[in-house]
């Protein structure tokens, strides 16, 4: 029985035409030995898994081949066979994290002065260079400057920022890339042709995505798919194996934003969790989703989604449900999830709230659409003066079936509450006909208590001034509100430049926040005994922390 061989050493490649990914490099290789200015030391860079050591390798072959092939190894003749085994005294291969003292560089730079026992160089290839300490860098400089010339030097590094820039500026520089999914997906496809195993696109696909980059990790994985499943593997069972989120409850999450259905989204973690699946990785795949629609959405086409033909049609389907600015607003909420899932000591209860506020939140208007709304309102008032009355007439029916209306017209009166409300109503529909920017009225009425919470988060008190105001109009760059006294006023122009940020912050356009103080806009207090509290005390003065501040300094308002 033959010794079994892991994948990504028996599918190592042999010539530098099967290194995946990696084109600019080997290309560049074999011109410098076609046109022989071969360099005394070189230093490969790049993640994990993507073809460093094989390359020098390749090239430590090369160089020493008796009978190369096209600027190739023909990995035939006895000095290929050794280094290919392992077993050659002239490539000496030192893992730099457990070589890493002062002493071993020593040893290395004695060693360098003698000649190559049968090839024509005597190559170093030292893995993981950055591990060396600071005193075998510098044992090393001298030796690495001017080196014998039967002597090649080749480093590789995961971490080139830890290597010293005295290092670097000896060594030609590559920089290995991250291998494409469909690079990874073709390489596994090949292998699996050739080992007679039955795997679908979708299972490779799923395997190449989660090799991340890497071809080693992705042919790992590979190896362990092929010990579950034998010779045929199936997405299905890949899913299960590796306990990976079903790209279908992405598609899932979208269906639910779309409904507006909170409860199947709680439904929906809870089956999470449940399965035991990492909230992390599901985050990262939301976001990919995310990505997948943004896609599809900007571009009308699918050819940049790395996904099977299945889901590319899907992801087509499902962009022409949601808008840009609503995918844009998802993932910006969605990013700040990932960033707080870090610090939470609750992250189910943070991903809970998140997912509640991305379904129940309101479809951002197209700013086209508004400005053509906008164009079609002016021309409609500059052209046509019924227009305006017809507009008036339609505020005056408005105001009657709210009652406000009625009351204003018989003369009688009403407590300062409703009197407050009720005009930021009109002032709201009167400025809708003769502002027609002012569609962004109805996004403010939504988003205020959002808004006042985010001021609270820098200053309580004006929160609570906030509270107690009335909101009158919001025009384009304008957003009115009506104090009861001073007081409130005065605390608003205070905080005018936090107010801009906050706006800006919240609603997403420059903003300045104006005041009006009439004692009309009054909030009576109403405590918990149902009984409106004595007339003329506003929401301020009842404030938990107005009393205080009475009742321990002595303050009297104003």
């Amino acid at each position: 029985m033959s010794e079994y061989i892991v994948t990504a050493r028996k599918w190592r490649p042999l010539k530098f035409e099967d290194v995946v990914g990696q084109s600019h490099v080997t290309v560049t290789l074999r011109n410098a030995i076609e046109t022989k200015r071969l360099a005394h030391a070189y230093l490969f860079s790049g993640p994990r898994g993507v073809g460093k050591t094989t390359t020098a390798r390749l090239l430590a072959k090369v160089v020493n081949c008796s009978s190369p092939v096209n600027n190739n190894p023909d990995n035939e003749c006895e000095i290929c066979s050794e280094i290919t085994e392992a077993r050659s005294f002239d490539v000496l291969e030192i893992d730099g994290a457990s070589n890493r003292g002062v002493d071993e560089i020593r040893s290395l730079r004695e060693s360098v002065r003698y000649a190559p026992s049968k090839g024509k160089y005597k190559v170093y290839i030292i893995d993981e260079v950055h591990m060396l300490t600071k005193e075998a860098f510098n044992a090393l400089l001298k030796t690495l400057e001017e080196p014998p010339p039967h002597i090649l030097f080749i480093f590789a590094t995961t971490e080139i920022h830890k290597v010293p820039t005295t290092i670097i500026s000896r060594c030609q520089r590559f920089d290995f890339r991250r291998i494409t999914v469909g690079e990874i997906m073709a390489n596994l496809k090949t292998i699996a042709t050739e080992e007679e195993i039955d795997a679908d696109d979708d299972a490779l696909l799923l395997i190449a995505k989660k090799g991340d980059g890497s071809l080693r990790d992705s042919q790992s994985i590979f190896d362990q798919m092929v010990s579950l499943c034998g010779k045929h593997i199936t997405y299905a069972q890949i899913v299960e194996a590796l306990n990976i989120v079903d790209q279908d409850f992405y598609f899932r999450v979208t269906d639910l934003i779309k409904t507006r259905n909170t409860k199947g989204g709680l439904e929906l973690i809870e089956e999470i969790v449940g399965r035991g699946f990492d909230i992390k990785e599901f985050l990262g795949g939301l976001t990919e989703h995310l990505r997948n629609i943004l896609i599809a959405k900007t571009t009308d086409s699918t050819v940049l989604i790395e996904t099977s033909d299945v889901y590319k049609k899907r992801y087509a389907e499902e962009a022409k449900f949601f808008g840009l600015a609503d995918i844009l607003r998802l993932q910006r909420l969605l990013n700040g999830t990932e960033v707080a899932m870090r610090w939470s000591a609750q992250p189910r209860f943070k991903l809970e709230a998140d997912f509640v506020q991305m379904i129940s939140m309101h479809s951002a208007p197209e700013v086209s659409v508004l400005v053509q709304r906008i164009e079609a309102l002016k021309k409609k008032l500059n052209g046509n003066e019924s227009t305006i009355g017809a507009s008036t007439s339609e505020v005056k029916e408005a105001g009657r079936k709210s009652g406000t209306q009625e009351a204003l017209d018989r003369g009688e009166s009403m407590d300062h509450d409703s009197s407050s409300s009720n005009r930021g109503l009109l002032s709201s529909r009167q400025s809708s006909v003769g502002h027609p920017s002012s569609l962004m009225e109805d996004e403010l009425a939504s988003r205020w208590p959002e808004f006042i919470n985010e001021v609270r988060r820098h200053r309580i008190s004006l929160g609570s001034v906030l509270e107690s105001v009335t909101l009158l109009e919001a025009r384009e760059g304008v957003m009115r509100v009506g104090c009861a006294n001073e007081f409130q006023a005065s605390s608003i122009k205070k905080q005018e430049k936090l107010l801009r940020e906050l706006l800006l912050k919240v609603f997403n356009k420059p903003t300045r926040m104006e005041v009006e103080i009439d004692n009309m806009y009054q909030k009576s207090v109403v405590p918990k005994s149902g009984v409106p509290e004595q007339k003329g005390k506003t929401a301020v003065e009842e404030h938990p922390i107005t009393k205080a501040i009475i009742r321990e300094l002595g303050a009297e308002p104003l």
